[in-house]
């Protein structure tokens, strides 16, 4: 049962004292009522009984124990025509895709309640500065895509984005100082991602101060339901969108519509496809697409043990679990319906994380703990892969849809990122007669920008090249719009 912070502040006390979690509220006679409305309505967000089942059966239970591997297979997918898939299935998705975009059934989903922590930056991810020569945030990058695509197509993308409590204010407010990236202000809509109470290892609730509870994001699963609790869902359904195409904020290589991607999910009547790379390595940090007794998951690199992930086909001599997921997915609507109702069986399940949690301790003192101390809950958005009927995984290249932007350095860093962005261009300009000098790695001897508006895939930009009455200069600090 969810509780409500409208609730008189009594009955929602007694509801906490009964649920043997009445601690929340200690020290509630001693705040001031400023300090009290904002304990009372971080109460109202949480579900009491959604909590006591998660300490039976997380923590209490063995539910968390382990992950159960037996059965296991590689899943299969749809390969790219240049690796031996069907070349004209390819074709006749993207035709179904298109003709999807342009009939208004389509709908941007990005999930971006992170902070840059990692990157060492103060701020929303989104607004985090990536692209070679203009410094475009992820935000903008993003932006210009959805609205290429909508001019591509003739038609009107709507673009939902998932904050959090911690940077929802920050980044409308990025938006409204860009003037939304030349999109329509009600195009683009925000809304925050839900939050689950940190619990110690018993299971109580733990406060972070005496007036507030030590919440946290729900992870990229709660993204589910928070469309549907948002309003979203019904929002999309009043205006004939069935078709919501997924993707994480770090990533701006990707496609955020993607005909073909689009046209396999509604040619094989698919409730949640997902994009697949072939991993680079067997021990490259991706989730691995599999099936399990008829059931399409994922199961995470760090759960599958090191001798299943270096297995290899004897035929091929490529890795028997090759399909690597990157968080990129094509959604149902009615799906994400299913999967956010209360009482469904297709609910996503919540997986513990041990951490290290600043707390108050008995008597009210702040502790830094320097041993993990409680449990943060999250879901996982691939989770809903066991529940969809007629899963469909596709292949894709790496170098046209991935190259995630996480650590301030090294791997998945900025640096790798935009080496990638000008491999990318590259690519596309010397398909179409630029001949620009590359080195062994595909890099060009400048830097140089490609914008969206110009190209955002190798069609697009072919498209735009054809156009122009010259070749298009290509120099150092040249920008392509």
């Amino acid at each position: 049962m969810k509780l409500s912070s409208y609730m008189p502040s009594s009955e929602l006390i007694e509801t906490y004292r009964s649920a043997g979690q009445g601690h929340v509220f200690d020290y509630f006679d001693q705040l001031s009522e400023s300090d009290q409305q904002q304990l009372l309505s971080q109460a109202g967000e949480i579900d009491l009984e959604e909590m006591a089942a998660l300490k039976r059966d997380l923590i209490d239970g063995d539910a968390a124990a382990s992950v159960d591997l037996t059965d296991l297979e590689p899943a299969p997918y749809e390969a790219r025509p240049e690796n031996g898939g069907d070349e004209a299935a390819w074709t006749d998705a993207e035709k179904l895709g298109e003709q999807a975009i342009r009939d208004g059934r389509v709908a941007a989903f990005t999930v971006a309640g992170g902070q840059g922590t990692r990157l060492g930056f103060n701020g929303p991810k989104g607004t985090f500065l990536i692209t070679p020569v203009r410094n475009a945030s992820l935000f903008q990058v993003f932006a210009e895509k959805i609205a290429a695509t909508g001019k591509r197509y003739d038609a009107t993308i709507p673009w939902l984005i998932m904050t959090s409590h911690q940077n929802h204010e920050a980044t409308e407010s990025f938006f409204s100082a860009n003037n939304y990236f030349g999109l329509s202000k009600s195009q683009v809509r925000f809304f925050r991602q839900g939050r689950m109470p940190a619990v110690d290892l018993a299971g109580k609730i733990l406060l972070s101060s005496r007036s507030s509870i030590a919440m946290s994001p729900d992870g990229h699963g709660g993204s589910l339901r928070a469309l549907d609790r948002s309003g979203a869902l019904a929002q999309l359904e009043q205006e004939g969108i069935d078709t919501i195409s997924y993707f994480q904020v770090d990533n701006p290589l990707v496609r955020c519509i993607d005909p073909a991607f689009i046209g396999w999910h509604l040619r094989g009547r698919s409730e949640m496809s997902s994009k697949m790379v072939p991993k680079a390595y067997a021990g490259e940090k991706v989730g691995h697409f599999c099936v399990q007794r008829d059931r399409a998951i994922v199961v995470e690199y760090s759960d599958l043990p090191a001798a299943v992930q270096e297995e290899t086909d004897p035929a091929t001599g490529e890795l028997r679990f090759i399909a690597g997921s990157i968080a990129i997915h094509v959604l149902d609507r009615n799906f994400v319906k299913r999967l956010a109702w209360a009482g469904s069986e297709a609910a996503l399940p919540f997986h513990l994380a041990r951490k290290k949690i600043p707390a108050v301790d008995a008597q009210g003192n702040a502790v830094n703990p320097t041993e993990p101390n409680g449990i943060k809950f999250e879901m996982f958005v691939f989770d809903a892969l066991p529940f969809a009927k007629n899963p469909i995984v596709i292949e894709t290249r790496r170098e046209n849809d991935f190259s995630p932007v996480k650590n301030a350095e090294g791997v998945d860093s900025p640096a790798t990122c935009q080496v990638d962005l000008l491999r990318q261009y590259t690519r596309w300009a010397n398909a179409e007669g630029a001949s620009l000098t590359t080195d062994e790695n595909g890099l060009p001897e400048f830097s140089y920008e490609v914008c969206p508006s110009f190209g955002y895939d190798e069609a697009s930009f072919a498209t735009s090249w054809a156009a122009t009455s010259d070749s298009p200069p290509i120099t150092a600090g040249a920008i392509l719009t």
